[in-house]
């Protein structure tokens, strides 16, 4: 009886917490005007919409060169250029294209190398609004002494306010919900174990 109820309690959790996310994701978009910052990054996904937003921030000025994470291995310079509908000069001289990264971990990295390559210290996040508040996770984890402003951009098909009408924003948002969770978890307990003295060599490493 006492394991139902827990489970009862557990489930009541769980789906408290995805209430909270899918507001958190509805609340996102529009997306606030961000300030300057060092550099841009977009993650890339199956919308190229982002990409056109992260573009466009670029061509605003809001970062000195713009990173796009994620590119498909077989694209050129010049198919990402036709997505991006980029202002060609600037293309050409401050967008810099990342092929290594196949998931978000991957993004992850390939952004963090990216910016201490170049030595920024602020960068606006591009991504879909869904998949926000996982990447910010990541990138945090990666380059947790950089100033990071997300800047989420709506999703084409997902309803985020009434996402549990259909079939494909619910498993889309539940899936998201669930691998947030996990990262959440994993970074918890990454958190209790023993912390790298600031300057020492290994800190100084990761």
């Amino acid at each position: 009886m006492k394991s139902l109820a827990a489970l009862l309690i557990l489930g009541m959790i769980w789906a408290v917490g995805l209430l909270a996310f899918s507001g958190r994701v509805e609340q996102s978009t529009p997306a606030k005007e961000p300030p300057v910052a060092d550099g841009v990054v977009v993650l890339t996904g199956a919308s190229n919409i982002r990409l056109e937003a992260a573009t466009k921030l670029l061509e605003a000025g809001k970062g000195k060169r713009l990173l796009i994470s994620g590119v498909n291995r077989e694209a050129t310079r010049e198919d990402v250029l036709n997505v991006t509908k980029a202002v060609k000069p600037i293309y050409d001289c401050c967008v810099d294209l990342g092929f290594a990264a196949a998931n978000t971990v991957g993004n992850a990295r390939e952004t963090a190398e990216w910016a201490r390559a170049k030595g920024y210290h602020s960068l606006i996040v591009v991504t879909a609004d869904y998949h926000m508040p996982r990447a910010m996770l990541e990138l945090r984890a990666t380059l947790p002494d950089t100033v990071l402003y997300p800047y989420p951009v709506a999703t084409e098909g997902l309803d985020a306010h009434r996402w549990w009408k259909q079939n494909a924003t619910t498993r889309r948002m539940v899936v998201e919900y669930c691998k947030y969770l996990a990262i959440l978890a994993r970074e918890a307990f990454l958190g209790l174990g023993p912390k790298e003295e600031a300057g020492s060599p290994a800190g100084k490493a990761s």
